[in-house]
């Protein structure tokens, strides 16, 4: 008997209810439903959450609001400790940061997790685009190989239409140098 985890591990790595969602999506993305649509209908609004936040934090946009914040914070407090003359009051003084530094790891630990989550999400999407693509190969492929099976077959009358021809012929031109 097997373990739980090797079991799971030989299934896939998703596991319980995800695994169901995810055989839902590639149930309906086979029934003709557009992958994109199957998964869309199969997701769960926290995995809505996630994958819109995601998509909104792997940005440039993103980026450039981090790094605006970051010079600014660094930018002020390093102003208003160092240059007294413009009697600026640092709220968190050079060098140590500290509530920089805790508002920065709050937001990091927060978004990481979110970011995984969103990028599994994101995975199965991709897993299921990539399994509605083979299904749609395997009848293209089937459909190909029923074509050419009849090819096959129009080839092999053809063939023998053109042998019956040509010995119609043959009979047609033996009976009229018989005639002459």
């Amino acid at each position: 008997m097997r373990n739980g985890w090797l079991r799971s591990r030989e299934e896939g790595s998703m596991i319980g209810s995800k695994r169901k969602v995810h055989r839902a999506t590639i149930a309906a993305a086979a029934a003709g439903t557009p992958p994109n649509q199957a998964v869309a209908e199969n997701l769960s609004t926290l995995d809505r959450l996630a994958i819109a936040i995601t998509d909104k934090v792997g940005t440039m946009g993103f980026f450039l609001i981090i790094l605006a914040w970051t010079v600014t914070w660094l930018g002020y407090n390093i102003l208003a400790s160092k240059v007294h003359a413009l009697h600026l009051h640092s709220f968190d003084p050079f060098p140590a940061f500290v509530a920089y530094l805790l508002i920065s790891n709050v937001i990091q630990i927060t978004l990481m997790p979110l970011i995984m989550v969103g990028q599994n999400l994101q995975g199965r999407h991709s897993e299921a685009r990539a399994e509605a693509d083979y299904l749609v190969n395997q009848r293209a492929f089937a459909d190909t190989e029923s074509i050419l099976g009849r090819l096959q077959g129009l080839d092999a009358k053809i063939l023998e239409v053109s042998s019956v021809n040509q010995q119609i012929l043959r009979r047609l031109e033996a009976g009229t140098e018989g005639a002459t």
